[in-house]
């Protein structure tokens, strides 16, 4: 399922750029104190630092592999992907414009925070995995979720600090909005 890589124009790097994109506007746009609401390497510790850099050396090769893929246009994948990925960059978006406008000294409940805890990994999950039925890589596909797993426990250290931070007011939004959608 997967030839003639190497660099070119309509490969699956476009999709790639527009994953990036909602997290560097929010960066440019967003106060300092917005991303301290977040478990810094700090807070982790380390065996949660050893998965964060697993997490990331897998995810690089997966843009790697992403970059030098061609997409498969004019195919029933590529439009599924597409599909997906849309769907996924979506919910990224409105996540993290929850995020943002969520004060500093609350946690964040609000918008697509009310129906799962972690929605930005969530849609950008999602969004990956559209991104490889596009360019119709089963290797990327399974790179990418191999990369999750240890992302897995990355969320659940976030959840320990929101715990340490908000305390009873986190834990019971814990009781009543699942980690990821469906799943609690």
């Amino acid at each position: 399922m997967m030839s003639g890589l190497g660099l070119g124009w309509f490969n699956g790097w476009l999709f790639l750029v527009f994953q990036f994109l909602p997290v560097l506007i929010l960066k440019v746009n967003a106060p300092r104190d917005v991303f301290k609401r977040h478990t810094h390497w700090s807070g982790y510790n380390r065996s949660q630092k050893i998965l964060l850099v697993v997490s990331k050396i897998i995810k690089a090769f997966y843009v790697i592999l992403v970059t030098l893929t061609p997409l498969k246009i004019g195919t029933m994948m590529f439009i599924i992907g597409v599909i997906l990925a849309l769907f996924g960059l979506a919910g990224l978006t409105i996540a993290m414009f929850n995020f943002k406008n969520t004060p500093f000294d609350q946690p964040v409940t609000t918008g697509i925070y009310k129906i799962s805890r972690h929605p930005m990994s969530l849609t950008l999950t999602i969004s990956e995995v559209g991104t490889c039925i596009a360019i119709g890589s089963w290797i990327a596909l399974f790179v990418i979720l191999l990369a999750k797993i240890p992302y897995h426990f990355i969320n659940l250290a976030q959840e320990e600090f929101c715990i340490r931070k908000y305390g009873n007011s986190y834990r019971e939004y814990m009781k009543h909005v699942p980690r990821y959608f469906l799943f609690f």
